[in-house]
């Protein structure tokens, strides 16, 4: 019984040092094991740096849109910028300082009541009553109104010549912003005031010419007057009782 008993707690013992051994070596066998099991998956990384490289080309792809959009709105922004500049009043200047000549015309304005009126009075028909003093006057006033018209003539083209150099002066600054125009809407602009000061200079122009057909047209009016009256004045010198009587002309005294 004593012998049993002594047996099997010797088997008891040896059972217990054979549990205890793993445990005992399990903090030094067991991390090391884990560390060396490292799985490497070749597809998953081949798909794992694809989704990566899409990625990318779609950040790339949004940051190239958003530049172009920048630069979109950036040439927007030029082309409804509006031109620094502006000619306005130095082609108005000038446009008045044409029509302030044609608007000083001496006698006969540019006015067709008025040049009905004197044409009526002073370029008709020479009247048979009136007085040789009447006709001379009026062969004067005629006179003065032609010397007048080419006065004004002169005057205006004075005026415009004058008017050369400040128009050169905004053709070149017109041409300048013109050719740095940043947008369309400044290069439009520049244009359109280019086209204003050719607008100014046709003016210059037509005045130009009407200040010189008027002079003519008064010169021609003048010689037509001075015609009538002279066939008026052959009439009266012609006429028997009123314009020449004949007589007796004595060369020398009597008795000499």
């Amino acid at each position: 019984m004593t012998r049993s008993v002594r047996s099997r707690s010797r088997v008891l013992r040896m059972t217990a040092a054979i549990l205890a051994a793993p445990v005992a070596l399990s903090p030094i066998i067991t991390p090391p094991a884990v560390a060396q099991w490292i799985v490497y998956d070749p597809t998953n990384y081949a798909q794992n740096l694809l989704t990566a490289t899409r990625s990318l080309q779609q950040v790339n792809q949004q940051i190239t849109q958003l530049q172009n959009e920048a630069t979109m709105l950036i040439n927007q922004a030029r082309n409804l910028a509006s031109l620094p500049f502006s000619s306005l009043q130095q082609l108005q200047q000038s446009v008045q300082r044409t029509q302030q000549l044609l608007g000083e015309a001496q006698r006969i304005a540019y006015n067709v009541q008025n040049i009905d009126q004197t044409f009526r009075t002073t370029y008709g028909n020479a009247s048979m009553s009136a007085s040789d003093q009447q006709l001379v006057a009026g062969a004067r006033e005629r006179w003065q109104n032609t010397v007048g018209g080419l006065q004004d003539a002169m005057r205006v083209q004075a005026g415009v010549v004058g008017n050369i150099d400040t128009n050169r002066t905004q053709m070149s600054a017109l041409v300048g912003q013109s050719q740095g125009a940043t947008g369309a809407l400044q290069a439009t602009q520049a244009g359109n005031q280019l086209l204003a000061l050719q607008a100014q200079q046709l003016a210059d122009l037509t005045a130009v010419v009407a200040a010189n057909g008027r002079a003519q047209s008064l010169t021609e009016a003048e010689r037509a007057a001075a015609a009538e009256q002279g066939r008026e004045q052959r009439r009266r010198f012609l006429t028997p009782g009123s314009g020449y009587q004949p007589g007796n002309a004595r060369m020398f005294p009597n008795g000499n």
